[in-house]
């Protein structure tokens, strides 16, 4: 099968490309911006397969999309491309609009162009699988689980651009056909995580000594999902899933987000010790505009119908993150050169 995955230089994008070239005989084409959090370094260990290739475009780039699709000949598209980080939806909202809303749009109507040309067989075949988060159904109360069926409300810019592509993907499946398949997942973690989001930025201000930022009490809950099985439970829906059908993807593993950063200053304090614990440098700062209190995922249709759980658990997915920042500083000073200095960002509300 030939998989052509937009987003593939991302965070989970290049997890998924990974997961294709390494442990697959899929054959995958990269289609990414390389935006600030686009770096090819992250998709350097697939570069040297013969089955591998890359394209730099911008998925609201409707000429160059179609050329993509007119050179690969896909069989699936597996749309990972997107602004992601909620705190720079506040900031500047019009980049999630134009990539998540206008760039789904363009990818739905150029795989519909390319797909009204196949043959009966390859129609079959086709899939065109739209990847997106938890966020859209809003926050939870003490209790109670997002399922495929909950209703949609979106409480950020980030939340409401996503919310948005999924009902485009939905809608181009009623009216046209168009065989599509969706997840919403819950929170990643993982190795190659741009150092804007909780995990990675706590591990690596720990390492330098700097405050480690939770916003308001850090009672915020989310449900912490390891990107390897993220992977590997995206490219079984690809792969065997229900056309016209959701699927959320969870890892099970609720946590508050004080006791995410007092996790990894307990792993900090076990393999690389100082004189006081790294738990010192945690501070509170003003919450988040709108920020949600509680995700979770039911991920019981997944597991029945596709025989997908998740292989890691927090406390070995955590440990295995915090282990790879160690080994890998010279990947975390390279991604965020002249990009990010790990300020707070989301303020302007």
């Amino acid at each position: 099968m030939k998989v052509l995955v937009t987003g593939g230089a991302g965070f989970i994008g290049s997890a998924v490309v990974r997961e294709l070239i390494d442990n697959t005989e899929h054959e995958v084409c990269n289609v990414d911006k390389l935006t600030y959090a686009g770096n090819l370094e992250s998709v350097a260990p697939a570069e040297s397969s013969d089955r591998y290739s890359f394209v730099q475009a911008d998925i609201a780039d409707r000429e160059a999309i179609d050329k993509v699709f007119e050179q690969f000949q896909p069989d699936a598209i597996m749309n990972l491309a997107a602004e992601s980080h909620v705190d720079r939806s506040i900031d500047g909202p019009s980049e999630f609009m134009v990539t998540n809303i206008m760039g789904t749009f363009t990818m739905l109507e150029a795989a519909r162009t390319y797909y009204m040309t196949l043959s009966d067989d390859a129609k079959a075949r086709f899939r065109f699988h739209h990847i997106s988060t938890d966020e859209v159904f809003g926050t939870l109360g003490d209790t109670g689980f997002f399922t495929e069926t909950t209703a949609y409300a979106p409480n950020s810019p980030y939340s409401a651009s996503k919310a948005s592509s999924d009902h485009l993907v939905r809608a181009w499946h009623e009216t046209y056909n168009l065989p599509t398949v969706q997840t919403n997942c819950s929170n990643n973690y993982g190795p190659y995580h741009f150092p804007e989001k909780l995990i990675p930025l706590v591990i690596l201000n720990a390492l330098e000594g700097k405050p480690l930022p939770i916003y308001g009490d850090g009672s915020q809950i989310r449900d912490w999902l390891y990107v390897e099985d993220h992977a590997r439970a995206l490219i079984k829906v690809v792969l065997e899933g229900k056309v016209g059908d959701t699927y959320n993807i969870g890892g099970h593993n609720e946590k508050r987000n004080l006791e995410v950063v007092e996790t990894i200053c307990e792993i900090l304090d076990d393999i690389q010790p100082k004189d006081v614990s790294y738990k010192e440098q945690i501070t509170f700062v003003a919450d988040r505009p709108g920020h949600d209190q509680r995700y979770a995922i039911d991920a019981d249709k997944i597991k029945n119908d596709l025989g997908w759980v998740p292989a890691e658990s927090f406390e070995s997915g955590i440990r295995k993150t915090v282990e790879w920042y160690l080994s890998n500083s010279d990947w975390c000073e390279a991604v965020t050169k002249n990009k990010y200095d790990r300020q707070r960002i989301g303020l302007k509300a």
